[in-house]
């Protein structure tokens, strides 16, 4: 059994110590002690988010009333911004309790809250409180964040594209977004020529959550980016359209150049394999040929129909490569399918099959069967 620390340990009594600290050179009549004690006690029985949320409710507590100024000792006992956008660690973590507290109770203050979060974004990140702003003060916090769309801190940029996401995992989804997406595309406008990847990221993320709602919107508004973009817009564009690429779209797949039906044809494949054990994994390869007469831009996938619990089958589309074959040009292709469970997929045995999917047109490759037992 493992002794690898578990990520809900994170907030421990060391961490609500320092958090105390914080709050009482902030606030000179800070009851550090009484807060401690109510911050850890049951701590140890709850899950991540439920610590965060303990933590939070401490800062009710003891905090002083009303929310403004909380919020003024709250912002006054954060430490430095951070100063770049990739490999955070666990370290910003430690203001989840804050953005929670901000969440809760900052909801009939709204300058003192969007203060907070403003700050509270460029070290940790107000994704999840702001959507509760967007719910209760729906106009009002939609012109702040028109506002935030310009500013100069690429955290607070990036709060504006992951706050407005009709889909954002882990936290309630954005039902009038999810229903009118024009809003939240007016905001990605203001932001679809960002110098930054972490805000370009964020903009395609958020399209690819319009997309699974109103596909056919999200084409049209990457088919418009996509005129004259940079390359920043161009990678926004491709991100955005990952999932409707991988179902096939047909306007998706021709906004970035691999529309229509391809000339080719699919052959000889080996498995090895011919039975997989669960937890193993097959590798596959098969033979592209273009048989048109013009060279071909060509989007190769490839689908697997793994085996449900009841039996049946649903397919998983995996990326493979993007190519251009001349006339009688022929590719040898190969790829790996791993069976070991993951927490997002579990496998059982049965009959699966392989499709190799070309510019979103599925042929049949082969069947191969799993089996149960392990190497």
């Amino acid at each position: 059994m493992s002794d690898a620390p578990k990520l809900k340990d994170f907030f421990d009594a060391p961490l609500v110590r320092g958090i105390a600290s914080d709050l009482a050179r902030a606030h000179r009549a800070f009851d550090r002690v009484g807060f401690v004690k109510r911050a850890l006690a049951g701590l140890d029985q709850l899950e991540l988010t439920a610590r965060a949320w303990h933590v939070a409710e401490a800062f009710h507590v003891h905090l002083p009333q009303p929310f403004r100024s909380a919020a003024d000792v709250l912002v006054a006992s954060l430490g430095p911004e951070l100063e770049s956008t990739e490999e955070f660690g666990l370290a910003p973590l430690r203001y989840m309790p804050h953005v929670f507290y901000v969440q809760k109770y900052g909801l009939d203050d709204f300058e003192a809250a969007m203060r907070a979060q403003y700050e509270l974004t460029k070290r940790f990140s107000a994704e999840s409180s702001i959507r509760a702003f967007l719910v209760r003060h729906p106009e009002r916090t939609y012109e702040r964040m028109r506002e935030w769309a310009g500013d100069d801190n690429v955290h607070v940029r990036r709060l504006v594209s992951e706050g407005s996401r009709p889909r954002l995992p882990w936290a309630p989804r954005l039902r009038a977004f999810q229903e009118d997406p024009q809003p939240v595309i007016a905001l990605l406008e203001l932001l679809k020529d960002d110098a930054e990847r972490y805000v370009q990221r964020s903009v395609a993320n958020n399209l690819n959550d319009i997309a699974k709602d109103h596909p056919n919107l999200a084409v049209e508004v990457c088919r418009r980016w996509a005129a004259d973009a940079s390359p920043g817009r161009t990678w926004i564009v491709k991100h955005a359209l990952r999932s409707l690429v991988k179902q096939g779209h047909r306007g998706a797949l021709a906004t970035l150049g691999v529309g229509g039906k391809p000339n080719v044809t699919v052959g000889r494949p080996r498995l090895t394999p011919a039975r997989v054990a669960l937890g193993g994994e097959l590798r596959f390869s098969f033979e592209l040929t273009s048989t048109g007469k013009k060279r071909q831009e060509l989007l190769v996938d490839y689908a697997v129909h793994f085996v449900k619990a009841n039996g049946g089958t649903k397919p998983k589309v995996f990326k493979l490569k993007k190519l251009v074959l001349s006339p009688a040009e022929r590719v040898e292709l190969a790829s790996t399918v791993s069976f070991e469970d993951l927490t997002t997929r579990r496998h059982y045995p049965g009959r699966h099959r392989i499709e190799v999917v070309v510019n979103g047109f599925p042929h049949p490759l082969a069947e191969f069967e799993v089996r149960k037992g392990r190497g």
